[in-house]
């Protein structure tokens, strides 16, 4: 613990290879190609954090244009976490298929979920559920952005850059979600005080005020559903599985088969204090920042201010987190 030097123990793997199925590879290669292959994967990431986090740092602006409560922002910011219920499957895809078709499909639930958002309906109930599907399809990519990136680093990049790639590759959701405390309060007015009445304890403003609140959100939504589309249609005409050529021994040896895998896993008490360590304040983090402008409205925090409390407390954990894997 500490400053002191980590034991035996704490350097073994959490999941020994079976030494009589890995390979030994003749040749290993590192191609240029796989700066390429982590910047789409990146752009993807960081476009379903942005999704994601759409709705909590303008949620006083979403409430008025489409009549939303706080409990439609909060379910909204939750369909996230709820995407990562078949978690199994989408790591079994992965395991199995490999990185193409596992980011092509979560590729294609983020461009129909952004795509169902953008629906200008003008019936409000519809559009309330359209946005909610269109949320959970989002949060359903998840599992794959979120895991993808210790499969990519150590199939496409050598060992003294994997953890890097694997920082970079994971971080980069959390950097889209603190870009969106930005984007969303800048292009996105908040409703003006002045123009408000409080008839039968709802908050009414001018039909002005909230037809520019509604064009402004749905260019957002526009905006978003279009950086998708194009990095589906990017995703789909260039993103290999694998190179040519592996990059080292980890990533040429046969890996163990799925079902001992997870047995292996889950009945290893390290691994499962390590998730635990991750998991906690991972989980409290994006609950709060979720939500962050709903708490800090009572406080008489605007909105603007709110998004850049959000960002520079999720910028400074990335860059400290890819300053550690460095």
């Amino acid at each position: 613990m500490g400053a002191a030097s980590s034991t035996e123990g704490e350097r073994e793997p959490l999941v020994p290879p079976d030494r009589e199925t890995s390979i030994q590879p003749v040749y290993s290669q590192v191609y240029g190609r796989r700066w390429l292959v982590l910047t789409l994967f990146s752009s993807l990431a960081f476009m379903q954090g942005i999704v994601w986090n759409t709705w909590g740092p303008i949620q006083n602006s979403a409430m008025h244009a489409y009549d939303f409560t706080k409990s439609d922002i909060a379910v909204l910011v939750l369909w996230g976490p709820v995407g990562f219920a078949p978690w199994l499957l989408f790591i079994w895809l992965m395991d199995k298929k490999g990185l193409r078709v596992s980011l092509l499909l979560s590729a294609f639930f983020m461009v129909i979920g952004a795509a169902l958002r953008s629906v200008p309906v003008p019936e409000q109930h519809l559009r309330r559920w359209l946005i909610h599907a269109g949320q959970l399809l989002n949060g359903l990519a998840g599992p794959t952005i979120m895991s993808a990136g210790p499969l990519l680093s150590t199939t496409w990049f050598a060992p003294d850059q994997r953890a890097t790639a694997t920082a970079v590759a994971s971080l980069v959701s959390y950097l889209g979600a603190a870009c969106s405390f930005i984007v969303g309060p800048l292009l996105v007015p908040a409703p003006n005080d002045t123009t408000r009445a409080m008839v039968n304890r709802a908050i009414v403003s001018t039909d002005t005020q909230m037809n520019h609140i509604r064009d402004r959100i749905q260019l957002v939504l526009y905006a978003e559903f279009g950086v998708v589309a194009m990095l589906f249609a990017a995703v789909l005409l260039y993103f290999p599985s694998r190179p040519p050529m592996p990059p080292s021994v980890a990533a040429a040896s046969q890996r163990l088969s799925y079902r001992s895998s997870i047995c292996r896993l889950l009945s290893n008490f390290r691994f499962l204090m390590i998730a635990l360590a991750y998991a906690v304040p991972t989980g409290v983090v994006a609950g709060w920042s979720g939500v962050l402008d709903m708490i800090l409205t009572p406080a008489r925090v605007s909105q603007v201010d709110a998004g850049w409390i959000g960002f520079w407390s999720i910028v400074g954990g990335c860059v400290f987190g890819v300053a550690m894997a460095r």
